[in-house]
């Protein structure tokens, strides 16, 4: 397996806006799992679905105040 190459921009608040963005993502595309197993009657796999949704959620906001923060203490 080939390695990823490393990032050319070595930013700790870039590196936060990436995980922001991923666990927005995330969160949203939850959705269409919890759906697809609404639709095929799996309560269980929808319930942990929705676990994972929230800890997604929650990570994005997170995420967001750290970001707000550190950039206005940049200003």
């Amino acid at each position: 397996m080939a390695e990823k190459p490393s990032s050319p921009v070595k930013d700790k608040n870039y590196n936060l806006i990436t995980i922001l963005q991923e666990s927005l993502q995330h969160a949203w595309t939850m959705e269409t799992y919890i759906k697809d197993a609404e639709e095929q009657g799996d309560e269980e796999l929808a319930k942990w679905f929705r676990k994972i949704q929230r800890n997604n959620v929650k990570a994005g906001e997170q995420a967001k105040e750290m970001l707000q923060k550190r950039l206005a203490s940049e200003q």
